[in-house]
This record gives structure tokens, C-alpha cells and sequence, in this order.
């Protein structure tokens, strides 16, 4: 397999970062876990996946799709911790700095950015490694595509896991190309997306198995079982179409082409890191960076 393309999920692995560092401030008492576990995940999957590139991808200003199917859509979530708050808005500036490309456009959900580019780079027969804990990426997977998976909280021995299409229905129980039915079916809390009434995941990989796809499903409503979903899935029928344009991403969403990769970290990483006071983050920097700063 070629070197692959990372494409990470840029606010997905910034609070990933922040529960996974103990608390840390610079000498102002402003927090810097966050930032310090960011640096040190990419650099670990740089030195062991060996990328053509990184591609950061962020949401700005949310899907404009989505909110207009359904307004509520990601609402109810609990507002992130006040600490975590002070160091978002600095994750672009690190990402740019530490040398990657950065993906985001207005009124696009940085979720369909990832699924647009990593299509594109596939269909050049590229390899591409999408780095999410995100379960919606499962239905980007294919022969060039595959997902990074960092490790389940509490046991981070495990490392990154590797998942691969072929992997996708021993993980999930259904198919790469089912998984955005198997999400409307049974709804995604952290979306606020509300599945039909005591369906999981049990109930939708055997529908799925038996009828194939949602539209089928709703088909064939009064032959489901158990019987007593029969009448709530014909009146849900509008509601369960609707969570599928919510759940499946959108890989037409190409607003540019892929940014310039440079190659490496920029100086100004140096700055930003003394400045956060990353002190142990500033020495590795100084390392990467030293074929630059000798010229």
C-alpha cells in the first residue's frame, strides 16, 4: 500500500486531546492540555503512519443542509468546559503551524468536507486514512479508503486502531454502504437525532439483513417484525427519510481543491509553542524543525 493521505477530524481530536492530558496552564493560569495533546497525536500518527500529507478538516458555521432539514439538528449538546473553550479557537492557528492543510468552509459540516476529499483522493487511487472516533465515517470506507480509531477511553495501551471496510459488519453488523440507514433507523444522540422508538442496533442490523436498505424497510412496513413496530414505522415514514439526509454525508461538498501541503512544520510553531509555554513540545519542534532552521 502507497503512503497514505491522514485527513483528521480537527474538533473531533481536539477534545479527544483535552480529556486525555491532566490539567495544564501556562504561568497566566490560561489551560494549554488541550493544545499540548493535539501536538503530541499528530505527531504520533506522522511518525507512525508516515504520511504524503495532513489534512485537517473543521466545521464553520455548521451544516446549513442539515439545520434547514432539521433545525435542532447537534442541539441539546452540554456546553464544553470553559477550558476547553479558551484553547478551540487556537486549533487552527496550531494545525496551519505545525504544516498541514486545513479544510473548512462556510455553512459546510467539516464531517462532509472529510467524506468529499477523501472521495476525491480515492478515485485517484490514493490511500487515504480518515482520523476520527466519528461512527459516520464508517460509510466512507472502501478499497483506498480506511479510519483511524484512537483508543477506547481508559485503555490508551491500545493505540490507533486501524479500520477497514472489510472490518465495517464485524464492527457494526451491517454493510459500509448500510451504515447511514442503520444510523436514521436508530437515531444518533451526540446529533440529537431522534431514531424510531426502541429500535437499536440489534432490531436494525436484522431489518437491514432481511429488507437491505431504509427505503425498503419502510416498504415493507406491515410484514416487519416484531408486529408492534408495523404502524410506527409507516407513520415515521417521513421522519425516517428526513434522519437519512441527515446521516449520510455529503461527498460532493468540494467548495476548493485540496490546500498546499509544505512539508513540514512551520518556524512558527516555535512562537506558538513558547508562547503556551509547551516547553517539552518546543524541544521536539526544535528537533523537526532543525533541517529548516539550519538553512
Amino acid at each position: 500500500m502507497n503512503r497514505p493521505w491522514l485527513i483528521v477530524d480537527g474538533y473531533n481530536l481536539a477534545f479527544r486531546s483535552f480529556y486525555a492530558v491532566p490539567p495544564l496552564t501556562r504561568s497566566d493560569g490560561f489551560p494549554t492540555n488541550m493544545l499540548q495533546g493535539f501536538v503530541r497525536m499528530l505527531w504520533k500518527l506522522e511518525d507512525q503512519c508516515a504520511p504524503r500529507g495532513i489534512f485537517v478538516a473543521f466545521d464553520c458555521g455548521g451544516s446549513k443542509r442539515r439545520l434547514e432539514l432539521f433545525p435542532s439538528y447537534k442541539a441539546h449538546r452540554p456546553q464544553a468546559p470553559e477550558a476547553l473553550r479558551q484553547q478551540l479557537p487556537l486549533i487552527r492557528d496550531l494545525a496551519d503551524a505545525m504544516g498541514y492543510g486545513l479544510l473548512e468552509s462556510e455553512g459546510t459540516e467539516g464531517d462532509d468536507l472529510i467524506a468529499a476529499y477523501a472521495q476525491r483522493l480515492a478515485q485517484k487511487q490514493e490511500s487515504v486514512s480518515i482520523v476520527s472516533a466519528d461512527k459516520d465515517f464508517a460509510q466512507c470506507l472502501g478499497p483506498h479508503v480506511s479510519q483511524l480509531l484512537p483508543a477506547p477511553p481508559g485503555q490508551p495501551g491500545l493505540g490507533w486502531q486501524l479500520l477497514e471496510a472489510s472490518g465495517v459488519r464485524a464492527k457494526f453488523g451491517v454493510s459500509v454502504e448500510q451504515i447511514p440507514d442503520y444510523l436514521a433507523l436508530m437515531g444518533d444522540v451526540s446529533d440529537n437525532i431522534p431514531g424510531l422508538e426502541g429500535v437499536g442496533p440489534k432490531t436494525a442490523q436484522k431489518w437491514l439483513a432481511q429488507y437491505g436498505s431504509l427505503a425498503q424497510i419502510i416498504a415493507a412496513a406491515e410484514h416487519i417484525e416484531p408486529k408492534r413496530f408495523q404502524t410506527p414505522l409507516s407513520q415515521s415514514a417521513s421522519l425516517l427519510q428526513r434522519n437519512l439526509a441527515l446521516t449520510t454525508l455529503d461527498k460532493d461538498q468540494l467548495p476548493c481543491a485540496l490546500p498546499a501541503i509544505l512539508g513540514g512544520p512551520k518556524p512558527a510553531l516555535l512562537t506558538f509553542l513558547e508562547k503556551m509555554e509547551l516547553n517539552r513540545a518546543y524541544a521536539e519542534a526544535r528537533r523537526r524543525l532543525e533541517p529548516v532552521l539550519s538553512l
